[in-house]
């Protein structure tokens, strides 16, 4: 066996295992890191940026934003079910968070929206290849590099196993090296931030009641399998209910042109199985209520329907709604999509000449389809009766081809399960923190209640870096008292 040892054992080293392991070593604390797989950033290598609120961005561009507004925002559209502690402490150090990494070499690009109804405090990372996904690796690779700096010790290919407790407090961590040696790390304080359950099947079940694969379409980043929560609730952490951060999918759209998914997302006509219509379309932008509201139907499952002369209005003028990944309004490419998709075989796409053609091939309830198109159709000259959707995107469904894509539940892996306070320390179920022990990122996160705040975007690698410097600051003043 080998054995080490240390004040503070880091678990995992995404963007909030990162995060505290620096913020911890500057404030004089010796540091290991393990970390399961072989390099760094985890699933945050593929975002773009955190959360800031009130920074030197936004009011360089004007933007009226402030740690009020945002938490009453917050704290409102959680109906006031979560930690106002923890969400008022996250989102007041949150432009000095911006400034911290700034100082690491990490750049902005400025502050932005990600949707058109959304607030612009998604900050998004500077790159050599401009504004997209990944942008967030160069952020990740600036805090390891700060953390060797500081001496930080990183156990790459070497997964924890086991929070080793005596006389009631942490006392060190378990681990498998890469060649399968059994590690001793022996330490005062354990930070978990292990980056939730996202690839495992059968622990998304058993928490949410979800399918992944079935009637669940999120992420599963290799190597998200619950390990930290486990390890928590083996030490005494209470357990907070276990959700998946929600973010609707249009199914099919990954090998197709990127018109063909932005054209599905758009404020189209949605229906569900039953050829019903479901929700003020507006609201689809926002991915989160999407994937509530698909959530609800049968076999948990929509379809976004648009006709020949919908596509060609979107390939000639653009399309209504353009977001920080879909930023391209030209959907000019949507036939190729289309061609491509005939030529794959894709089963998520659907095209037909009639409505009824159309509902018999995507297994709709042809006549209420037919029903809906009709009465639509008439809202489109009027006024939308049923759901209020605004006139600008009421276009209506009556040139064939027509073509249909489904919707499904998706989302980018699980949040919550570790009890904790607002200091990130790990609580019992009587809410007494569990001495030594600390959780960050995506385990911790259960401030969002039911619907990730989407509103107020980079919140989940913004809550990520924050929760990761506290846990470091909380860690950190514990092991120099104890």
């Amino acid at each position: 066996m080998k054995k080490y040892e240390t004040q503070i054992v880091v678990i995992a080293a995404g963007p909030s295992g990162l995060s505290a392991a620096v913020q911890a070593a500057e404030n004089g604390a010796e540091v290991i890191v393990l970390e399961k797989t072989s390099t760094v950033g985890g699933a945050a290598n593929m975002g773009m940026g955190p959360l800031g609120i009130g920074t030197k961005y936004q009011r360089q561009q004007m933007i009226d934003i402030t740690v009020e507004k945002a938490f009453n925002m917050f704290m409102e559209y959680t109906h006031y079910n979560v930690d106002a502690r923890l969400v008022k402490r996250y989102f007041e150090q949150s432009a000095e968070t911006i400034e911290w990494l700034e100082d690491m070499g990490v750049e902005f690009e400025g502050a932005f929206r990600y949707f058109p109804k959304s607030e612009a405090t998604w900050h998004i990372v500077k790159t050599d290849h401009g504004i997209g996904p990944r942008a967030a690796s160069f952020m990740n690779k600036a805090l390891y590099e700060r953390a060797k700096e500081l001496g930080v010790t990183f156990l790459l290919e070497t997964p924890a196993r086991e929070i080793i407790k005596e006389n009631g407090a942490v006392a060190g961590v378990m681990a498998a090296g890469p060649d399968g040696e059994e590690i001793e790390i022996r330490c005062k304080a354990a930070i978990i931030c292990t980056g939730g359950a996202g690839a495992n099947k059968e622990m998304i079940k058993a928490e949410t009641g979800l399918d992944h694969g079935k009637n669940l379409y999120s992420f599963a980043i290799p190597g998200l399998t619950g390990d930290g929560m486990k390890m928590a609730w083996a030490a005494g952490a209470g357990k907070t209910q276990v959700r998946i951060e929600m973010a609707a999918s249009i199914e099919g759209m990954d090998d197709l042109t990127q018109g063909v998914s932005n054209v599905f997302g758009q404020p189209n006509l949605l229906v569900n199985r039953q050829g019903k219509r479901v929700m003020n379309e507006e609201q689809m932008q926002n991915s989160t209520f999407l994937s509530n509201v698909v959530s609800h139907q049968k076999d948990k499952l929509c379809f976004s329907i648009v006709d020949s002369s919908i596509v060609k209005h979107y390939i000639r003028n653009g399309v209504d709604h353009v977001s920080l990944v879909r930023t391209n309004p030209d959907v000019s490419d949507f036939y190729d999509g289309i061609k491509m998709a005939e030529e794959n075989g894709n089963v998520d796409l659907y095209v037909a000449d009639t409505i009824e053609e159309l509902a018999e091939k995507a297994g709709i309830q042809a006549e209420n389809l037919v029903n809906t198109v009709e009465d639509y159709n008439d809202y489109c000259d009027s006024t939308d009766a049923e759901f209020f959707k605004d006139r600008r995107y009421m276009r209506p469904v009556y040139k064939a081809p027509f073509y249909c894509a489904k919707v499904r539940v998706g989302g980018y892996g699980t949040v919550g399960g570790i009890k904790i306070n607002e200091n990130c320390q790990a609580v019992d179920e009587a809410f007494e923190p569990v001495p030594g022990l600390y959780a960050a990122g995506a385990d911790s996160c259960n401030i969002y209640n039911d619907s990730y705040m989407f509103l107020l975007p980079g919140n989940s690698m913004g809550y990520a870096v924050n929760t990761g410097r506290i846990a470091g600051m909380s860690a950190a003043e514990y092991v120099e008292e104890s």
